[in-house]
């Protein structure tokens, strides 16, 4: 441990969250719980998530649904958590320190224990870490991490993770539920679940450093210190929380807001986080009609954004015309590049368009019906023929077909995972959904390894401008995540993150 003697003092946690935080889980839950009177006699709260909780959840696989999500982040929390506030939080990592030259974050991990009782080492985590990364993983967030050099476990209680170039935005990335720690469908708290068909009842992880073991054990199994996590759809979650059987919904989207609206439940129940990333629809296929970025371009500058949102009757929805979100961002790159056309009303943006769809037809030439990938759902049909619509005023004409069918254009509704100025331009470039710009792609990978912030924020710019250039997207809105919370839930509140901790759900008294 000598070598880490001239490292940065550790990240400092206030006294009364160690103190808490060393109680452990269970004296932690049963604090908040009792001090609030939030459940009394009642048993579990009651949390309705939008999905099907699988068998064995892990992050490999791909991406996780709302139930999911929610049930690994209570019973297999990574290196760090968010908290109520989506900040970063501790989670398997008590601590952690980060090295002067901002390339190495050095964790310690709590004494904890898989679902099995085997003791969770170091090596566990680097293993487990480094196979989300792998070339065949199908991890969600495995192409945000192009910078790690090694993962490795340096003592019993120590975990490295060494970056080539500094990437202040990690920890936020580390936090996501997707990076929860389970070894083959294993856990290790701050929770552990028991199946129950379509449910989960979930206890609190009796303290393992407890002075007294069995009060540990009696704390972790009172009711009134757990909850119960249904998987179930967006109608029926909504159901339960209006017939009194939940007490909470998360995991809503634009796709089910609908139901939403629908359920006649009290406004002043619905959470909507105010969370940056992108929405829109992609170009899939630059071929024919699509091959020339001016007609992708004219596209875009049909679709009447306003207008759009306002048929979902949510103030808090907000258009958006940049590749890259514009909320939450740091002083890692300029501000995010306004179409030249943003300026310009509706009607003009129209007229442009027209020009442009006028001028390719003049040659002879005809427009193919655009296949458009969205979500079979209340949501995904409203999105549709809005667009479809707008399309229709320049002649273009659309079909809507699911979400994996083969399409020109594909839906994206993804949440910015960090605070990574570059995030939206490589989300853009050269994957499975979306057309390759080779150029752009070459900045953006060179943004990515540049060696200190004032190159990096360069590069960002001028990517931007090339892949802005290309036309590989038409945003239209922020994400939409939103979710509904009974009275008693006080600590489930918007937050930038659209991250809401089930066993942080009250908050502590200040």
């Amino acid at each position: 441990m000598a070598m880490m003697a001239p490292m940065p003092p550790t990240i400092d946690i206030p006294a009364k969250k160690r103190l808490m935080l060393r109680a452990g889980a269970a004296g932690l839950l049963a604090l908040t719980l009792g001090s609030c009177g939030l459940f009394g006699e009642a048993g579990p709260v009651r949390i309705a998530a939008i999905g099907t909780l699988a068998a064995s959840p892990s992050p490999i696989n791909g991406e996780l649904d709302a139930a999911n999500a929610a049930l690994l982040n209570l019973s297999a929390q990574g290196l760090v958590t968010f908290d109520a506030e989506g900040q970063v939080d501790v989670g398997l990592a008590e601590r952690w320190t980060v090295t002067a030259d901002g390339r190495s974050y050095i964790f310690r991990i709590r004494e904890a224990k898989w679902a099995n009782g085997r003791k969770v080492t170091t090596a566990d985590v680097a293993r487990i870490l480094q196979s989300y990364l792998a070339p065949r993983s199908r991890h969600v967030l495995k192409d945000d991490f192009p910078e790690i050099e090694t993962i490795k476990a340096m003592t019993e209680t120590v975990v490295e993770i060494r970056l080539s170039v500094p990437q202040p935005a990690i920890l936020e990335l580390l936090a996501q539920p997707s990076m929860a720690i389970v070894n083959r469908g294993l856990g290790w708290g701050p929770m552990r679940a028991r199946r129950n068909g379509r449910s989960a009842l979930l206890s609190p992880v009796p303290d393992p450093l407890a002075e007294d073991p069995e009060a540990a054990e009696a704390a972790a199994a009172d009711p009134a210190a757990s909850i119960e996590l249904t998987g179930t759809t967006a109608p029926r979650a909504l159901a339960r929380f209006k017939n009194g059987y939940a007490d909470g919904v998360v995991g809503g989207r634009f796709s089910t807001l609908p139901y939403f609206a629908a359920s006649n439940i009290g406004r002043s129940r619905l959470v909507v986080d105010p969370v940056p990333g992108l929405f829109g629809l992609s170009f899939v296929s630059d071929e024919g009609f699509l091959a020339v970025q001016a007609n992708r371009e004219a596209l875009s500058r049909a679709i009447r954004r306003e207008r759009l949102i306002a048929a979902f009757g949510l103030q808090e929805w907000e258009p958006q015309m940049t590749l890259r979100p514009d909320l939450y961002t740091r002083d890692t790159g300029p501000a995010p590049l306004l179409p030249a056309w943003a300026d310009y009303d509706e009607q003009s943006r129209f007229v442009q368009a027209q020009r442009t769809i006028d001028a390719w037809r003049a040659g002879g030439r005809e427009i193919e019906t655009l296949r458009i990938a969205v979500p079979d759902s209340p949501g995904g049909r409203i999105l549709f023929a809005y667009v479809a619509a707008d399309l229709a005023r320049l002649g273009v004409p659309t079909r809507r077909v699911a979400t994996g069918a083969p399409a020109e254009l594909r839906l994206i509704d993804e949440v910015m995972p960090n605070d990574d100025a570059l995030w939206g331009l490589r989300r853009l470039s050269c994957r499975p959904d979306t057309i390759c710009h080779r150029d752009a792609q070459a900045l953006i990978d060179e943004a990515a390894a540049a060696p200190n912030a004032a190159e990096r924020a360069r590069l960002i710019g001028e990517a931007e401008v090339r892949l802005a250039g290309y036309s590989p997207f038409i945003p239209i809105a922020t994400p939409l995540r939103w979710s509904v919370a009974a009275q008693r839930l006080t600590a489930l509140r918007a937050n930038g993150r659209g991250q809401h901790p089930l066993n942080r759900l009250i908050a502590l008294p200040r």
